[in-house]
Order: C-alpha cells, then sequence, then structure tokens
C-alpha cells in the first residue's frame, strides 16, 4: 500500500518506519515546509496514494481533512482538539462518498483501556460510596488539554454515571508521552485503572492498522469501529 504522511514530525517518522515494517511504502510527506494551509495537497502531490495518515495540529486539521476527502483520499486522522466539528466532518464525509477514520488514541491497548473503563464503571456507578476519578498527564509541548483521549474515556464513564461524571484533571509538564488514570475512591479503598505510553511505537501501530483497515472503504468511522469488527 502506498501512504502519505501529512504532518511529518517526530510522529509521523515512527509511522513511516512501522509502515515499512509492515512492507508499505510512504511515497508522500507533508509538513511545514510543502503544504502551508493544506495547499500541498494537490492531485499531483497525492498520484498513487492509497491512504493518508494525518497528524498536525488543531488548527490544520479540518483544511488537511477537507482537502483529502475532497481529492477521495482515505484518510486517518490522528490530530485531536478539533471534535467540536465532529458531526460537521462526518456530514461532509459521507455527502462526498469519501473515507475518513479518527481516533483520539490509535494505541490498540488504549482502545481495549476505553471498554475497561467502561465497565468498571457500569460496576461502580451503582455503589455510590465510590466516587470516580479521571487523570491525565502529558508533555509539555501537547497543545488541547483535557487530551481527547480523556474526553473518550469520560464519554465511557457518562454512559454510566450521567451527570455524575468528573471532569478530567489535565496535567501539562516534562516529557511524558502520555498517562491516563480513571480511579473509583470511597473511605474504605480505592481502585484505579492506569494506561501509560512508553513511546509513541503504540499510536504508530495502530495508525498504519488504520489506513489499512480504511484503504477501499466509504464512510466514517472511529477507530474502535474498523478495530473490532469482525
Amino acid at each position: 500500500m502506498n501512504l502519505a504522511i501529512v504532518g511529518y514530525g517526530k510522529m509521523g517518522r515512527m509511522i513511516e518506519r512501522t509502515a515499512a515494517g509492515r512492507g508499505h511504502a510512504v511515497v508522500a510527506r507533508f509538513d511545514i515546509d510543502n503544504n502551508v494551509n493544506g495547499e500541498g495537497l494537490t492531485p499531483e502531490s497525492l498520484a498513487g496514494v492509497d491512504a493518508a495518515i494525518e497528524f498536525t495540529t488543531p488548527g490544520t486539521v479540518l483544511e488537511n481533512i477537507r482537502r483529502l476527502v475532497a481529492l477521495k483520499v482515505p484518510v486517518v486522522v490522528g490530530t485531536t482538539g478539533w471534535y467540536e466539528k465532529l458531526e460537521e466532518v462526518r456530514d461532509s464525509v459521507n455527502a462526498s462518498g469519501g473515507s475518513l477514520v479518527y481516533g483520539a488514541n490509535f494505541s490498540i491497548g488504549m482502545n481495549l483501556f476505553f471498554r475497561i473503563v467502561g465497565e468498571a464503571s457500569h460496576l461502580f456507578a451503582g455503589h455510590s460510596e465510590f466516587d470516580p476519578f479521571l487523570v491525565e498527564h502529558h508533555h509539555k509541548f501537547k497543545k488541547d488539554a483535557p487530551s481527547g483521549t480523556a474526553i473518550v474515556i469520560a464519554n465511557h464513564m457518562r454512559k454510566a454515571y450521567g451527570d455524575r461524571t468528573p471532569d478530567a484533571v489535565a496535567i501539562r509538564a516534562g516529557y511524558v508521552p502520555g498517562t491516563h488514570e480513571v480511579g473509583f475512591d470511597s473511605e474504605a479503598d480505592t481502585i484505579t485503572l492506569t494506561h501509560t505510553a512508553r513511546s509513541r511505537e503504540g499510536f504508530a501501530s495502530g495508525a498504519v492498522l488504520a489506513a489499512e483497515r480504511i484503504a477501499g472503504k466509504k464512510g466514517f468511522y472511529e477507530f474502535s469501529e474498523l478495530l473490532f469488527e469482525n
């Protein structure tokens, strides 16, 4: 499969190495030097591309998505911080017959963690002596807070807790790739569930897997829909 990487920073380079290890070729790379305001995404620069993987910034992602979808290039979106436009983008993708998969976190382990948190929340929500909490810690360079991942975790908790769902406490300090902790605390005991990202490799593996799953498909997907499909 021929891939394009939109956002060729540390994450983009990790994705390229991961893709090569899975037998794919990165045939186009875009960053601030050749893709200002999405203008580098053209039929010529994307010729022969089977899917694009987008990891940029909240300020640039929407224009990148618009152009990729218009060119009928299946796109994997790892950028977060744009979900207030989610329904608008969904409608646009579906209306144009394009294909997009997004994820607050492409780590396969984190997507399993989402399910574990959801099940745990349903168990604890029936016991009012336990107060739920959610804390996330990322490196000081991460722009959005709380993280997109924390928002998804909170949404899984909300299915059980409703208005009692806690706000995420966001920490931005140091060089931590990402830690998310969900807890249930009572006077007698505390139960915690923690996901710690040791490196970006988990995100890269999931993003490449998403590109493999979205190629040839039409429609708008959240990553777990493709990850757990039969």
